[in-house]
């Protein structure tokens, strides 16, 4: 089984209930196609804000409930629904990396 947390951009919160997130885990696309095995979410926070400091701590926390994957939803990485990505991402993934170490993985995206 994989464990996924879910982490958002907390700009993006008002504006997507992450409704695309669950359904994509749900029939298991975007970066989840061929996944073979069960996916559960652990959990779905923000990052705390601009400048995304607090993504560290939450995945740590995450890890900690479970977690063994860590995805970067598409709203930090891709810009979905606004069409503007966060310009911290790559700064927030190696933070995150950097804390978690190569057991965990860390994912760029959903859809």
């Amino acid at each position: 089984m994989v464990k996924v947390g879910l982490i958002r951009c907390r700009q993006t919160e008002d504006m997507c209930p992450g409704t695309t997130d669950f359904k994509i885990i749900r029939e298991k696309k975007g970066v989840f196609a061929g996944v073979d095995e069960e996916i559960e979410i652990i959990g779905m926070v923000s990052c705390g804000g601009c400048p995304g400091k607090k993504a560290v701590t939450r995945a740590v926390d995450m890890v900690k409930r479970g977690a063994d994957t860590i995805v970067l939803t598409s709203c930090i990485t891709r810009g979905n629904p606004i069409g503007f990505p966060c310009p911290n991402a790559k700064q927030i993934k190696a933070a995150i990396e950097n804390k978690l170490g190569p057991g965990i993985r860390i994912l760029d995206y959903t859809h």
